[in-house]
This record gives structure tokens, C-alpha cells and sequence, in this order.
């Protein structure tokens, strides 16, 4: 199989390596001509994603921003096989599956929106691995929902990342859920170690706080415009855990025991609801 694959960051990076590793010649696009060619160096990418090499491709996987990623395929649609298969790898569904589900009838391909649930506080090709996404999920929004054939399909293309786990939703419902599970613990976690205490933290925390704080350690571009893409979802939530911190501000700050264990016993009461 040829594999196209637009940037080469960490989830760029890891499905070129996957790829790779099966034997699959993959052909990459890095704006860093420098981190291409280490790219190559390394046995992840056997050539350059151009207009030579675009109309080979059998499956074309897009791994940089949305923006980037539906602009990308709008310029090169043209080029695409008819039989290829075209999946977007983005943190939001909404804009790029507006966009790109159009260009993909206009020009005879097949795009389906993607989102691989497996990452790290780190970015960059340096940090990609070909296991990355073993046992992860990875959700799907196709353009029709009762088509079994392209699902499979989708699933057979992705084999070398042995993903664990698919779904299909919309990309409605995709961002939504994807404000509340991915997105909030990012602002939350930045948020919370801006505390000036941070900086005296050694010695005095554990997992809990390193739980707390491992994706502070972000791409603040990349996940600015997730965020922005996302508003709507985003302030959903923002503004229900404000609202909710307030609740245990007001109990403590009245020392209102009763009330505060009241909370806490909510909150418990819902983690053990959602984890079943």
C-alpha cells in the first residue's frame, strides 16, 4: 500500500513509522525540510508527498491542523486517485468534514474523518513511535452511516496502528464529547499550574499532581485553534466548572462542612457512575 501522510509531529510521525514498519511505502509533506529528510533517515518516509506522488497513494492520512489539513485538500483534490481513501487525523470534526466531505464528491475520492485517541505531553517527530497507537480508539465520522463496506474498509486501511477500539458518531457529537474528555483537561491542567505554589512543589507532590499537570505541557498553537474551532463546546464546559468550583469556594470559604462533604460525596457518587 502507499501511504501519503501530511506532517510529521508525533501523530504524523507514529503513522509513518507504523506504516513503515509493515512494509508499506509511505511518502510524507513536512513544512521542516530538515525533520523530512531525518524522517527519511530513519526508514519512516521513503519519499516526498508532491504531484508525482499524490496520485499513488492508495490512502492519504492528514495530520497537521484542521485549517492546514482542509486548505491541503482542497488545493490537491485534484490529484487524488479515485480509489483512494482519505482520512483526517484532527482534534475537531465539525469544520474539516464540512469541508472536506464536498471536495471528496466533487472530485470521485473518499474522505472520512478521523481522530485517533492516543497522544503525549510531547510533540514533534522525536518523540513518534509506531506503537503509539496500539489498543487506543480511534473515532470515526464517515459521510453516510450505513455504509458496513466503507467501514471495514477504513478498518482494514488502518491495521498497521492496531487500533483497539473504533467508533462512529458525528462530527456534531464528536466535539462535543471531545470538549469535555480532551480539550477541558488541557485548559484546566495549564490553569492550574500557573499557581505561584508550583514553583515550590518539589518534595510535596505525588501522582495526583502529577496526574493533574502532565498536559499542561502543550502545543499552545495547535491547541488554541482546537480551542477556538471548538468554542461553542468548549465555553459549554468552562462555564459549568466554574459555576461548580464556585460551589466549593462558597462552602469553604463559609466553613460549611455539611455543604462541602455534600459536594464531594456528589462528585464521588459521579465518578463511580461513569466508570460503571
Amino acid at each position: 500500500m502507499n501511504v501519503g501522510i501530511l506532517g510529521l509531529g508525533l501523530i504524523g510521525g507514529s503513522l509513518a513509522r507504523a506504516y513503515a514498519l509493515e512494509g508499506h511505502t509511505v511518502y510524507a509533506i513536512q513544512r521542516n525540510e530538515a525533520m523530512l529528510s531525518f524522517a527519511m533517515l530513519a526508514g519512516a518516509v521513503h519519499g516526498k508527498l508532491d504531484e508525482e506522488t499524490i496520485p499513488k497513494c492508495d490512502l492519504i492520512l492528514l495530520a497537521i491542523y484542521p485549517d492546514g489539513s482542509a486548505s491541503w485538500l482542497e488545493k490537491n483534490a485534484h490529484l487524488i486517485s479515485k480509489d483512494a481513501l482519505v482520512l483526517d487525523c484532527c482534534g475537531v470534526k465539525q469544520e474539516i468534514c464540512n469541508r472536506c466531505f464536498p471536495v471528496a464528491a466533487q472530485y470521485g475520492f473518499t474522505f472520512v474523518g478521523g481522530h485517533p485517541m492516543a497522544g503525549s505531553q510531547f510533540s514533534g517527530f522525536k518523540y513518534s513511535r509506531a506503537n503509539l497507537f496500539d489498543g487506543a480508539p480511534m473515532v470515526l465520522v464517515p459521510p453516510v452511516f450505513d455504509d458496513i463496506a466503507l467501514l471495514q474498509r477504513v478498518k482494514d486501511a488502518l491495521k498497521p496502528c492496531h487500533f483497539g477500539l473504533f467508533s462512529v458518531t458525528t462530527a456534531e457529537e464528536h466535539d462535543k464529547m471531545i470538549a469535555f474528555t480532551s480539550q477541558m483537561p488541557h485548559i484546566l491542567s495549564n490553569a492550574f499550574i500557573k499557581s505561584p505554589t508550583a514553583l515550590k512543589h518539589k518534595g510535596f507532590s505525588a501522582g495526583s499532581y502529577k496526574d493533574l499537570t502532565r498536559v499542561a505541557w502543550l502545543n499552545p498553537q495547535m491547541w488554541a485553534e482546537l480551542f477556538l474551532e471548538n468554542r461553542d463546546n468548549v465555553l459549554f464546559e468552562l462555564d459549568y466548572y466554574i459555576e461548580s468550583l464556585k460551589q466549593y469556594q462558597q462552602a469553604i470559604r463559609d466553613k460549611d462542612m455539611d455543604k462541602l462533604v455534600e459536594l464531594l460525596d456528589e462528585g464521588k457518587k459521579r465518578k463511580e457512575e461513569v466508570d460503571g
